[in-house]
């Protein structure tokens, strides 16, 4: 089958889409989270029972491999590390989406973690973001430099979103609200994030945890460790997992991990799932790198993260100004 890169990535296929089912609620039970998250309001993670396990220890998730997070009370000394100057804007043509063809996938980036996957079973979003400002309310945080490559009211239907986790670059309230009123989709998305998912008005939400493959989705989709951490206030780091996802289409395999720090957690999904045939591996907002090594992939450490995977490699374009490191550092480029 063969593979091509042009705006998009193709694979000649055909899926086809079983039925959804709902949400089983019978082995879960709520946990207070003192988050005052997008909306101001108090938030209730939702966890199954008895799940401590290898990356939760009962109330916190955490990383069990992989470069040590820093601690809270280091993020001042981060802000205050010397930032290169960045554009205010980038200006580009804001397209349409390619047109449908139901024997392939294409796939078009849109910003940051932001991709359109087109297929004939049903187009997927992956962390969808289309606000000026990833932050509380829209109003603070950093600002958007380049606008998405296509317009929030110019997609096709969106059959299902993909959520890694809930920060505010990847995880908008007022996005998802749209998406939500326009195409009821299903969303898979890892541990602890269903209750602030459903404030913005979703119904059809599945969580998962590592390896594990959603059900509802038109098509195979499974959870994939990220080395990250999750926070949407002070008080609620690590009360939701983070998470990437291995797409299945066809005996073809998409790699879309989210944001994640270089770890032995790439060797692993090999191991397990196979080498995926497209990687979307992030890089951008890596420096400075003590703080930022446990989170974030710089340039030199993505090409050794896909070592062993025979597609393609896609880097993140800068998207946000909150980058120490230059905005041409981080560019969009492709390995065969």
């Amino acid at each position: 089958m063969a593979l091509r890169l042009q705006r998009g990535v193709c694979f000649s296929t055909l899926l086809k889409m079983p039925h959804v089912q709902d949400e089983d609620r019978s082995r879960r039970r709520r946990t207070p989270a003192r988050d005052r998250g997008h909306e101001g309001v108090v938030q209730w993670m939702i966890w199954p029972r008895d799940m401590k396990s290898d990356h939760f220890d009962g109330r916190h998730f955490f990383n069990p491999t992989g470069p040590p997070m820093q601690p809270f009370r280091t993020v001042p000394r981060m802000l205050l590390s010397r930032r290169t100057p960045w554009p205010n804007r980038v200006n580009r043509v804001v397209g349409q989406p390619p047109p449908p063809d139901p024997t392939s996938i294409v796939l078009t980036f849109l910003g940051q973690a932001t991709f359109l996957i087109q297929t004939g079973a049903g187009n997927l979003l992956t962390d969808p973001v289309w606000v000026e400002r990833a932050g509380p309310w829209g109003v603070v945080g950093p600002r958007r430099m380049r606008p998405a490559a296509i317009g929030l009211k110019d997609l096709p239907p969106i059959a299902v979103i993909l959520l890694s986790h809930n920060h505010y670059d990847h995880c908008d309230l007022k996005t998802l609200r749209a998406l939500a009123r326009r195409f009821d989709p299903i969303v898979i998305s890892p541990l602890g994030n269903a209750f602030l998912l459903r404030s913005a008005g979703l119904r059809r939400i599945e969580e998962v945890d590592w390896w594990q493959r959603a059900t509802t989705s038109p098509m195979p989709i499974t959870l994939t460790p990220a080395h990250h951490f999750s926070a949407r206030g002070p008080f609620d780091r690590n009360r939701a997992l983070c998470g990437g996802f291995i797409i299945s289409v066809a005996g073809r395999h998409i790699y879309s991990p989210g944001d994640t720090a270089y770890a032995p957690i790439f060797r692993e999904i090999r191991d397990r799932l196979g080498a995926p045939d497209l990687s979307l591996l992030p890089i951008g907002a890596y420096e400075p790198r003590w703080f930022m090594r446990s989170v974030h992939m710089n340039p030199a450490e993505a090409p050794i993260a896909s070592s062993g995977v025979p597609g393609t490699l896609l880097l993140y374009r800068p998207t946000w100004t909150c980058s120490r490191h230059t905005a041409s550092e981080c560019i969009l480029v492709h390995f065969n």
